[in-house]
């Protein structure tokens, strides 16, 4: 977790808010509605309640597409080394759930989204 804050600081962001949460099944639900029906959809939820969450909200300039750079391709095993995802997440197995250890939204739409969903609330400067 600290080396990924240290890549935050250094990329120059502001962390807005940051806590630590054990989602339920309904927020994490709602969060990847989008994969219902995926075979390893069960296994996500399952991977995602297993622990602790550290969420946070980021700010700075273009902070959605530098932190979508950062933390590389979706898949462990298509990202690239200097990557958050190519240095510290598993690729899956069959029909389990990718390892991440990160996550980004794509668009401003999408954090304004996701961050009243995790946050109950907004921030204005997310994007």
């Amino acid at each position: 977790m600290g080396q990924i804050l240290r890549r935050i600081e250094r990329l120059g962001f502001r962390i807005e808010q940051m806590q630590m949460i054990r989602p339920s099944r309904e927020l994490l639900d709602s969060h990847y509605q989008h994969l219902r029906g995926k075979a390893f959809y069960p296994s996500l939820l399952d991977y995602m309640m297993s622990g602790p969450l550290l969420i946070g909200i980021l700010s700075g300039s273009d902070v959605i597409a530098s932190w979508l750079t950062m933390m590389g391709e979706t898949n462990p095993k298509d990202a690239l080394p200097g990557t958050i995802r190519g240095d510290f997440a598993q690729a899956p197995e069959a029909n389990a759930p990718m390892m991440n250890c990160v996550h980004g939204s794509d668009s401003p739409d999408s954090a304004q989204l996701e961050i009243a969903l995790w946050f109950g609330g907004s921030t204005e400067d997310s994007n």
